[in-house]
């Protein structure tokens, strides 16, 4: 924490001789949360979110600090989500240091958008910005008149941040026995060979936008490879130790989104190249298999009746299926969302949920928000968890209303 404060203090410091030029926003802002089944805190968080831009001839610089204070844990964390300089030429631009970078047109689905990583500490439930972590990098945009080819290289792997083990978002672990946790495979070595590099080319025209995409890259998330020990006696499992670790992923993918009448039509897709897979079988060693895997949606933007309107059918589908692994062949979910605004835009209400088919289960969002003046908005809504199993129901318990006031300078 003191080095945080420390250096944050040095880069303040460094560029406030530059005061005159650098252009100050961002937001104030307390979100309190409480659980409907016991009435017990969910959320106490107050944030500063602060940005920084300043930018003379063919150089830019954007600092986005944020200052969380956690009430129930009374924890304050400081996190440098992005840092980085933009560099113009004539046909292209290059911004190098910490970033987040967003791919795809999916809303509320990571497809595509897989660069950054995901900080789930708070399940599905923040704004997707608050959700990408920022990751060192070089990225390059060459433009060739609607044409963009964009190239990027993370030397360094960041994972996905995951619940810690007091938090109501920690996953539920499937296993027969309590099992012990080995690491020492879970870190990648940081050198050259260990980088990841992404490519995107994309057309802007009027008729349509259009994406293609590929990367080399870490899975995010860690494989836990499940060794057993079994009692030759009983032919019981003796003991469990579950070895999390992270593998190489190629990806191409592509996107587009293109108006059809009153309508706006998108579309997402990404095959993944040696996704590992839990596997029941018990020939397998470390109970994991490598399989290719399909992720796709289809979505439809339209207004009715004054209402905006937005639904996602999205699909995961593992090919060259084997029935001993615990993930079913094809997984389905949709997506629905609905706003209206009132009160010459002051007033907006506002619906979006998940629906996953395989499991019955949903994630059900309303919520309102009201701008009381310029800057200061409430927002009101609640977080309501479908079903006994799957990736919602399994947080049936979690059901919550809450509540927030921001003020955005």
């Amino acid at each position: 924490m003191k080095y945080k404060i420390v250096t944050l203090l040095f880069l303040l410091a460094g560029i406030g001789t530059l005061n005159a030029q650098i252009i100050h926003r961002g937001f104030v802002r307390t979100h309190l949360g409480g659980l409907i089944e016991n009435g017990e805190y969910s959320v106490l968080k107050n944030t500063f979110d602060w940005r920084l831009e300043y930018s003379k001839g063919d150089v830019g610089l954007f600092v986005n600090t944020v200052f969380d204070h956690n009430g129930l844990t009374k924890d304050l964390d400081i996190n440098l989500r992005q840092a980085y300089f933009d560099i113009y030429f004539d046909n292209f631009d290059l911004r190098i240091g910490k970033q987040q970078i967003i791919w795809g047109k999916a809303q509320g689905v990571f497809i595509t958008d897989i660069v950054s990583p995901k900080n789930l500490s708070d399940f599905l439930l923040p704004d997707f910005e608050e959700i990408r972590i920022g990751i060192t990098s070089v990225k390059v945009d060459y433009y060739m008149g609607n044409n963009t080819l964009e190239l990027v290289w993370v030397p360094l792997f960041s994972p996905t941040i995951m619940p810690n083990q007091n938090s109501i978002w920690y996953p539920k672990m499937d296993f027969p026995i309590i099992p012990t946790f080995d690491y020492s495979k879970k870190e990648i070595d940081a050198n050259l060979d260990n980088g990841e590099y992404f490519i995107k080319y994309s057309l802007l025209s009027s008729k349509i936008d259009f994406e293609l995409m590929s990367g080399y890259m870490w899975d995010d998330d860690p494989t836990m490879h499940v060794y057993k020990t079994i009692n030759p006696q009983t032919m019981q499992i003796d003991s469990l130790a579950v070895v999390p670790q992270h593998h190489r992923l190629g990806l191409g993918g592509a996107s587009f989104s293109t108006t059809v009448g009153r309508f706006i039509l998108r579309g997402e897709g990404a095959f993944y190249d040696g996704k590992y897979f839990n596997t029941e079988d018990p020939q397998i060693a470390d109970a994991v298999i490598e399989k290719d895997y399909l992720h796709y949606l289809v979505g439809l933007d339209f207004s009715l009746f004054g209402i905006n309107m937005s639904t996602q059918f999205i699909q995961q589908a593992i090919l060259d299926y084997n029935d001993q692994i615990k993930n079913d062949e094809y997984e389905n979910t949709m997506t629905y969302m609905a706003y209206k605004t009132f009160l010459r835009e002051t007033l907006k209400f506002e619906f979006f949920s998940y629906i996953g088919f395989n499991s019955n289960d949903a994630l059900i969002r309303p919520k309102i928000s009201y701008d009381l003046s310029d800057g200061f908005e409430v927002i009101f809504g609640a977080n309501i968890f479908v079903g006994d199993e799957g990736k919602f129901g399994n947080y049936d318990d979690n059901d919550m209303l809450y509540a927030k006031i921001k003020y955005s300078f």
